[in-house]
């Protein structure tokens, strides 16, 4: 046998099905797991001791932007997912992608995320993409939705309206070829100003489209706030409407006054499932929230889009109403913490109301300030969710566990950007906190909810998310004794501790809680 190959004694294996652990060996040659069991192999390869170890399968993080942030580029090693045992993650998510780029102002849907005249594409339509992250040679697996916000500024760019017939059909036919170059579904932001204009007729025309491909439609629905109920009727309609295979993004309830609405949402989604509904969300682990800063004014504000919310601010008269407004809403605008600003006087760290001290202002006029500055490119963390709304929700049946972060490398600290806790420790801090510590759940049902749940919602399940005779060797070894994180809001820059071994398709990517610097992921498509 050759070296490449891996015998993994003495494991607690966690197989990703939800079933209770169980003693065993795994054998892995070339990239697949070839055999599971009390082995006695004897041959020419690595023995990697798993004693008093879990075995588990790689994760599967379905809600990551390490694309739309950038850092799938800038940081191609993607150590803060590694660290914490993630080895596939699925971008395109929220209503921005990186392909299909038919015209120059499909990028403009992550302009709120990255200085996109930073940025620069070699691909147009999403078979182009692939094979340019084939040849780039990935740290980890990586898959794609389309975003609708991109393809739909593809299609008429920053115009704000509805599509006629014409242009519909035509947005239909990009969403059906990338599709058929491998995309996994497709994505939505209907709370940002670009995509709030779009009818449900236009979602369900196109979720028919990723029905026929039995792609996922995964949807960052209307408002997580005053308009949760309304937003997550939408979200089943369509699913009930078309038989698409729905995902929720990120479920949470915003603001106290919603925080009671989320039994409400929970009643909604099982009463969908026993509907024969396909319907999860995902959640993570935390309470603050990153919003751009534009999406924390009231609704009608940002109708119309960017140019009709510019407009509004600067309109001394709608201003004080948007102002008065603002001060009845259910929290504090002062505690803003920013997180990403271009501005020198905004900077990350800095909470709304310290800027508003230094300037003798109410925090509701800088923040107004702050989006007219920084032509509404400002991001945040913000203390947001409940905390028992979050526990409740991951313990459902249907919750997938996700990051809603990026990969980053601990330099990014050096840019002066302060990015969520999520990005290093959001797996972590839920199989520490909420499983090892809190309870939550058995630690089978956990360690599904992160891989054989998220591989069968996305039609992965016959190659990765569990632990089986020739399924993919993207495996992790965990060290419960040594699991913990240090990452937090105000030092988020910790790599997460606890993983002592780490392979993808079957090379060693972490090796005695060392990062190798093997680049060992690949394309997956369904």
């Amino acid at each position: 046998m050759s070296r490449s190959n891996y015998l993994i004694k003495k494991a607690n294996i966690i197989d990703g099905t939800g079933k209770k652990s169980y003693p065993g060996d795994i054998l892995i040659v070339d990239d697949k797991i070839k055999k599971i069991g009390d082995l006695k192999e004897k041959g020419n390869f690595n023995v990697i001791d798993a004693e008093n170890m879990w075995v588990c399968p790689g994760f599967i993080d379905i809600n990551n932007h390490s694309d739309s942030y950038w850092t799938l580029f800038k940081y191609p090693s993607q150590e803060s997912l590694l660290y914490q045992g993630i080895t596939a993650i699925i971008g395109g998510n929220c209503g921005s992608s990186l392909a299909p780029v038919i015209r120059n102002q499909a990028i403009d849907s992550i302009r709120k995320y990255v200085d996109t005249s930073e940025t620069l594409f070699y691909w147009d339509d999403f078979s182009s993409y692939y094979d340019f992250l084939k040849e780039r040679r990935l740290s980890l697996n990586f898959g794609s939705l389309v975003g609708h916000n991109t393809i739909r500024r593809s299609l008429i760019g920053n115009k704000i309206r509805q599509l006629d017939s014409k242009e519909l059909d035509q947005l239909k036919k990009i969403l059906d070829q990338s599709m058929q170059s491998g995309a996994l579904g497709l994505s939505t932001g209907l709370v940002y100003s670009h995509a709030q204009i779009a009818s449900k007729k236009e979602l369900i025309e196109l979720a028919k489209i990723v029905k026929k491909y039995n792609g996922v439609y995964a949807t960052h629905i209307r408002s997580e706030g005053e308009n949760l109920i309304s937003s997550i009727k939408e979200a089943i309609s369509i699913a009930k409407t078309t038989g698409v295979n729905l995902e929720i993004s990120h479920l949470k309830a915003c603001g106290k006054d919603s925080w009671p609405l989320m039994d409400q949402v929970l009643e909604m989604i099982e009463r969908a499932r026993c509907e024969q509904i396909n319907i999860n969300f995902d959640v993570y682990p935390y309470t603050q929230a990153g919003p751009v800063l534009y999406t924390l004014l009231p609704g009608w504000v940002v109708e119309g889009g960017k140019q009709n919310l510019m407009k509004r601010l600067r309109d001394p008269v709608i201003r004080k109403k948007i102002i008065d407004e603002m001060k009845q809403a259910d929290f504090d605008y002062g505690q803003i913490m920013i997180s990403v600003s271009k501005i020198p006087y905004a900077l990350p760290r800095n909470k709304i109301s310290q800027i508003a001290k230094n300037q003798e202002r109410s925090s509701e006029e800088v923040v107004i300030d702050l989006i007219l500055s920084a032509d509404d490119t400002i991001t945040t963390m913000i203390e947001l969710m409940n905390k028992k709304n979050v526990e409740k929700a991951l313990a459902q049946a249907p919750a997938i566990v996700s990051t809603n972060g990026a990969g980053y490398s601990k330099e990014h600290k050096k840019t002066g950007d302060l990015v969520h806790p999520r990005c290093f420790a959001g797996v972590t801090k839920f199989l520490k906190t909420m499983i090892m510590e809190g309870k939550l759940l058995p630690i089978e049902q956990a360690v599904n909810k992160l891989t054989g749940l998220p591989a069968q919602k996305y039609g992965l399940i016959k190659e990765i998310g569990t632990i089986e005779k020739n399924k993919k060797a993207d495996l992790l070894i965990l060290d419960s004794k040594k699991l913990s994180y240090k990452s937090n809001k105000l030092d988020p820059f910790h790599y997460s501790c606890g993983i002592k071994d780490l392979l993808i398709n079957g090379k060693p990517v972490i090796v005695d809680y060392e990062l190798t610097q093997e680049r060992a992921g690949r394309v997956i498509k369904i």
